[in-house]
């Protein structure tokens, strides 16, 4: 980064800095600082706020401004409750289900375990919303040569609206498929398949763009795949990037038949991206995720950031949080785990807080392990961090 030494003549330094920028111009992604600047600060408990034992923070914080201008958030459970409040301090649950999980067991139903992922509005009365859903055929019989949880684990990425608000959310029929394996779930049992986690949506221009992780399959890499599209009321128009270009259709193995190129994983992310925002007074975008240890690229576990000016090529993760997370062995981690960050500046300029400044809030989720047993003793938490680019 840019150091100020002694001695140093505001021209002398104005000369570094553009030097300093045409050299990274030429390809290279922006530095930015993210750094912890304020205390933990509680949002939401699930020990003292919840409505029943289903609301526990599961998913990534997302945020919109509705039609009245008030804070709408997600993140909870599979029943789907919302957050809602005048503005980000004053956020209370709202008990009525927005879109509740049905366990069916027909997996082409796409309607067994259900976590609202991202959401976009632009008017605040009609949301969009990208689906996490879970097919567990472990807990259905006859559907999973296994009994665990994660040999039968198969995921997609569904898209869902509403037109309340976000008050509740239509399931349409047949099912909006936005990113499927090119198989059914039947096949290839025996570890977690398919598309999940999908970033939150963001935007530039007319384009609208997420992040979605996958384990990948045979020709397939692991990763974390970019989609994009110009109208996300049309979940048929999502593409994902192959390469040279937004081409890719991941789409009903059930409806649509299988088989497709591979997308690109975009490096660095090594699991699910928590949230991309674009930083207003550089332009750069900046993510956050989660990460446990390893040599190579993260020496602690912990929620790491990092930026890009085109969202393919992206600076070296830095850390920002410290802690075990949820892809750490719950056994070592102490009694407490990190997990699903998401970056929010509450004085975003638009609906649906994909931009921020100077400053913003980490929002994260804090789990009770008890010996090696993750619990559903959860809070929401939330930080300020201060934000620096030097595109």
């Amino acid at each position: 980064m840019p150091m100020r030494r002694a001695g140093a003549g505001p021209l002398l330094l104005l000369s570094a800095a553009l030097a300093a920028g045409q050299a990274r111009a030429a390809g290279e992604p922006p530095l930015a600082a993210v750094t912890l600047v304020g205390g933990a600060e509680t949002v939401f408990s699930a020990m003292r706020d919840a409505c029943d034992g289903d609301d526990v923070p599961d998913a990534p914080a997302r945020a919109f401004r509705d039609a009245e201008g008030g804070i709408v958030m997600f993140g909870l459970h599979t029943k789907n409750r919302a957050l809602r409040g005048p503005d980000f301090a004053r956020l209370r649950i709202d008990c009525t289900p927005a879109m509740p999980s049905k366990g069916d067991p027909d997996p082409a139903a796409y309607d067994d375990a259900s976590w609202i992922a991202a959401t976009w509005t632009e008017d605040g009365r009609r949301v969009e919303a990208l689906v996490h859903h879970e097919y567990q055929a472990n807990t259905h019989p006859g559907r999973c040569s296994r009994k665990e949880y994660l040999a039968c684990w198969y995921n997609t990425v569904v898209a869902v609206s509403s037109r309340d608000g976000g008050r509740s959310f239509d399931r349409p029929e047949p099912p909006k498929v936005v990113a499927a394996a090119p198989f059914r779930q039947e096949v290839g049992q025996g570890r977690h398949r398919g598309f999940f986690n999908p970033s939150n949506i963001f935007g530039q221009g007319r384009s609208r763009y997420f992040l979605s992780s996958t384990t990948g399959w045979a020709g397939q890499e692991g990763g974390a795949c970019l989609f994009r599209t110009s109208d996300p009321s049309d979940p048929s128009s999502w593409r994902a990037f192959d390469g040279t270009g937004f081409s890719l259709r991941f789409g009903d193995p059930y409806r649509d038949g299988a088989g497709t190129k591979p997308c690109r994983t975009i490096w660095p992310f090594p699991a699910p991206v928590g949230s991309v925002v674009r930083h207003r007074p550089s332009g750069a975008w900046i993510a956050v995720f989660q990460a446990s240890a390893n040599a190579d690229l993260f020496p602690e576990a912990g929620f790491y950031t990092t930026s890009s000016r085109d969202l393919l090529t992206w600076d070296k993760p830095r850390l920002l949080l410290a802690g075990r997370t949820l892809y750490d062995d719950p056994c070592t981690s102490g009694g407490r785990l990190i997990s699903y960050p998401s970056l929010i500046d509450p004085e975003a300029e638009g609906r649906n807080f994909d931009d921020v400044g100077a400053s913003a809030q980490l929002y994260y989720a804090t789990l009770r392990v008890d010996g090696c047993q993750i619990t559903s003793d959860r809070d929401l938490q939330r930080r300020r961090v201060a934000i620096q680019v030097w595109p």
